[in-house]
């Protein structure tokens, strides 16, 4: 067990149902670390689940959900744009305790996904909704395309998806606007 998530669990709101989850994961022989502030379950190495907190509710989340066959129907996809994760939310230990069983066996297929190499199919940038407005300056721009086509898959698609997300085409150019800079540096969105 490790130390830091002795005290991620300590200091947390959630702490009954965290420590139950921990024990449920634990017992499934997966290797415990602590990454991105979070508990995190490995299994050779490899990220399998782990748990982690909102002020609503705490939840343990599979990295490649997706691929998991979910006869429970418990697994909820956080977003349209969440591709590979799925979680299952908790707001009670007495939730925690009634799909324990449920739980173990999701955690055995995760393992299952993980011995087998198996890997979630992500779209492609080129299929992910390019925002009008951007058209229109990539369109006007060739430095702008250019910069933009050199960026990583991901760093374009975390665009596509900031440039799309209002329903406002006057906030959608503010965003354009604003990014192109950080574009025309090579940089992702985040960066």
């Amino acid at each position: 067990m490790h130390s830091k998530v002795d005290a991620y669990i300590a200091k947390s709101q959630w702490e009954k149902e965290l420590e139950k989850l921990r024990a449920i994961i634990l017992d499934c022989q997966l290797n415990e670390e602590f990454k991105w502030g979070t508990p995190c379950y490995t299994y050779e190495g490899n990220n399998v689940v782990l748990i982690h907190t909102f002020k609503e509710y705490c939840a343990i989340l599979f990295f490649k959900g997706a691929l998991l066959s979910d006869p429970e129907s418990v697994l909820i996809q956080q977003t349209e744009n969440t591709q590979a994760t799925r979680q299952i939310r908790f707001t009670n230990v007495k939730e925690v305790v009634g799909i324990a069983r449920t739980l173990k066996s999701y955690i055995y297929e995760a393992i299952e996904v993980e011995r087998a190499g198996l890997k979630v199919e992500y779209k492609k940038t080129t299929e992910f909704a390019v925002a009008e407005e951007f058209q229109q300056q990539l369109d006007k721009n060739p430095a702008l395309k250019t910069a933009f086509e050199a960026l990583t898959p991901g760093r374009q698609r975390a665009y596509l998806l900031h440039f799309s997300a209002p329903k406002q085409s006057k906030t959608r150019a503010s965003r354009v606007e604003k990014c192109m800079p950080q574009i025309l540096d090579g940089k992702g969105l985040m960066d």
